[in-house]
């Protein structure tokens, strides 16, 4: 091969790519000093590559310290096999070929790496600022809030066909080396042909597709991150996301919020109380109220047993009846505020809401204390922190009620105890799911080294 030919391996590349406009595979030459390049233009940053690579191949006496230079860059990694090396170019890294030597470079351009704002966990107090759909622009934020050497990063590369960059961010000192591997493994065992987010993986990692209790959690806030390194948790970040994966969790870390940690104890204290009041009453609620209107009113007061019967003079329909009706287009209002514009959400579930409320109770097709206990009900649902739980909350209040209307008071009891011991014997990659907190404010400090 003459120096002024390119390697054979540029005429594979150029195979494999084409017929993209995109691609750029071009020759460096003075005098009698050569030098190819190939790379895609799209992805690459065209200032980096004229400073870092083209410029200086010009100001260079030899080929020899051209090579010396390029080998001495912190971006410059070794050329992988062909497949990873595909990737690596799709990605934004440049071929750079002298003489008979192979070098990569990392020069991609990135135009999504804005720190994003908080959506999904905002807080009055605390950090605003949420992470980056850029896998290094969030790391990085990671690395300014945790400064120590035991941080670690390792990177993989999903095998789907978006060959997805994702990386493995932990302490050291306090991981669980059993959990690590486990999700190592999981990793490793990716069976889907596509996934673009935190919250697609995080349904790969649940072992079970039909649990409505998630073992991860998806978060956007550094702030919860850095507890979560600190009690020995794994965070899995995924290039083009701007959420994180914690991993593994436990049912108390679900209903902590970061708010909980900038108040005084009394407070955060009196916040989580009214937490936990909210998830019984949005549970337990209309399940209840189909129980002491169709089967047992005795162990209501009689004022109060003819306050509710009187309320439902004129309704034609069971008690059950009513309360699926009602929760159906909660959940309904619910889920057109979260799919509209936001300029408009507010104030049309908010009309739709009284205007259905009105209308229901003016036409005799539900009383009015239902209508409070479907107000009361929302409300304590909008309670619990995190979305996934809210979620799963959402589902098992249905089961509740399928339970109550079957069997009265006595099916209530049966489901909610049976959901406790469902929670009480499932696990997250190993750490029991009702493991409560030993130390702190929040379970992610509590959760020791095994």
């Amino acid at each position: 091969m003459s120096k002024e030919q390119a390697p054979p391996l540029y005429d594979e590349l150029s195979k494999q790519f084409s017929p993209s406009s995109d691609i750029i595979q071009t020759p460096l030459q003075m005098q009698d000093n050569y030098a190819f390049l190939f790379y895609v233009k799209s992805v690459v940053d065209g200032d980096k590559l004229q400073q870092t690579v083209i410029r200086p191949f010009f100001e260079m006496a030899s080929e020899e310290d051209f090579a010396s230079y390029i080998k001495s860059l912190p971006n410059q990694t070794e050329v992988p096999d062909k497949n990873k090396l595909l990737i690596s170019i799709s990605s934004g890294s440049v071929v750079v070929a002298v003489g008979d030597q192979l070098y990569l470079l990392d020069l991609r351009t990135v135009k999504n790496n804005a720190v994003q704002e908080t959506t999904m966990e905002p807080t009055i107090h605390g950090p605003q600022l949420g992470l980056s759909e850029d896998i290094e622009t969030t790391i990085n934020l990671i690395r300014q809030r945790y400064h120590k050497a035991t941080l670690k990063v390792e990177d993989f590369v999903t095998d789907d066909v978006t060959n997805t960059a994702v990386a493995l961010i932990y302490d050291g000192d306090s991981v669980n080396p059993k959990v690590l591997k486990k999700i190592k493994e999981q990793l490793g065992n990716l069976n889907t042909p596509l996934f673009q987010s935190g919250g697609e993986l995080q349904h790969f990692l649940n072992r079970s597709k039909f649990t409505f209790f998630p073992t991860t959690m998806v978060t956007e806030r550094p702030d919860r991150i850095v507890y979560n390194l600190v009690a020995g948790k794994v965070i899995i970040a995924i290039d083009g996301s701007p959420n994180v994966i914690v991993a593994p969790i436990v049912f108390f870390d679900f209903m902590s919020s970061m708010e909980d940690n900038y108040h005084i104890s009394a407070i955060s204290g009196f916040t989580i109380m009214l937490r936990y009041l909210g998830l019984i009453t949005c549970i337990i609620l209309p399940s209840l109220y189909v129980a002491m209107t169709s089967y047992n009113p005795e162990i209501l007061r009689i004022e109060l047993a003819l306050t509710v019967a009187g309320s439902r003079i004129g309704v034609p329909y069971p008690s059950f009846i009513e309360v699926i009706f009602m929760v159906f287009f909660m959940e309904l209002l619910t889920e057109a505020s979260m799919r509209l514009p936001k300029a408009v959400s507010g104030t049309a579930t908010t009309v739709g809401g009284l205007i259905l409320g009105t209308a229901a109770t003016e036409a005799a097709l539900t009383s009015t204390i239902m209508v409070i206990i479907i107000s009361a009900v929302a409300i304590s649902t909008f309670v619990i922190p995190i979305n996934e739980m809210s979620f799963a909350v959402r589902v098992v209040r249905f089961l509740l009620i399928i339970y109550t209307t079957l069997f009265g008071l006595v099916g209530l009891l049966l489901g909610f105890i049976g959901m406790i011991m469902f929670l009480a014997n499932k696990d997250s990659l190993g750490e029991p799911y009702m493991r409560i907190p030993w130390k702190g404010k929040n379970s992610e400090l509590g959760m020791n080294k095994r």
